[in-house]
């Protein structure tokens, strides 16, 4: 496994700090918990395709509104930059965004470098044991201070779960070409435990449209 995914981040050398994380070698290395107004998620899954596919896939930056959650546009700007909207009803923030590591068919890492999200992040692709499919892991650090409240408020979901989310999407793309719908569904009164499910959890956030 990528020693960036490991449990001891600072068992290597002592990196160096970048605009939204911290970097070795240019390579994402996640903090060990939050604290200091940084959140930070780690999630995997094992997804039924070639890892050079899903990197590709993942490449693709200007396809991300198909799987990531309220995206609405990304416009390549550069070999490695990009810029980014995100859309809640009438309201948007922005920002660009930098590759710092690109290896085809195996990891991608990132960090935005201006505008109103200061994120940073790294996805690995690994061929799973027996050639059974592809384990993607993803990490990713928000730098959120007094906004964290502002933003959930904002987008509808708090920054992990939107990760958590949005891999589970790109999976269902990856896997069967469509994002599997439960919303618009008649059910029942879920009682206040699930009302306050569906407020944690950012239930009515809606789903990509697994279309670019």
């Amino acid at each position: 496994m990528s020693p960036a995914l490991k449990e001891k981040p600072f068992a290597e050398e002592l990196p160096a700090m970048g605009a939204a994380g911290i970097i070795l070698d240019g390579r994402y290395l996640a903090p060990p918990e939050d604290k200091d107004g940084k959140l930070w998620v780690r999630t995997s899954t094992l997804i039924q395709a070639d890892a050079r596919e899903l990197y590709a896939m993942w490449r693709d930056v200007e396809s991300a509104p198909a799987w990531q959650e309220q995206i609405i546009e990304v416009a390549a700007t550069g070999e490695r930059t990009s810029h980014w909207v995100m859309q809640v009803d009438e309201k948007t923030i922005e920002w660009d965004s930098e590759i710092l590591a690109d290896e085809p068919g195996k990891r991608i890492a990132w960090r935005s470098t201006g505008g109103e999200s200061n994120n940073a992040g790294e996805v690995i692709f690994e061929e799973a044991p027996g050639g059974r499919g592809t384990t993607v892991t993803v990490l990713q650090e928000f730098r959120m201070g007094k906004l964290a409240g502002a933003w959930e408020t904002f987008v509808g979901r708090n920054p992990k779960q939107a990760v958590i989310e949005n891999l589970r999407h790109f999976k269902a793309l990856a896997e069967t070409r469509e994002i599997p719908r439960a919303q618009g569904q008649p059910h029942g009164d879920r009682g206040l435990i699930g009302k306050m499910k569906a407020s944690t959890y950012g239930e009515k956030v809606p789903i990509p449209s697994g279309s670019h």
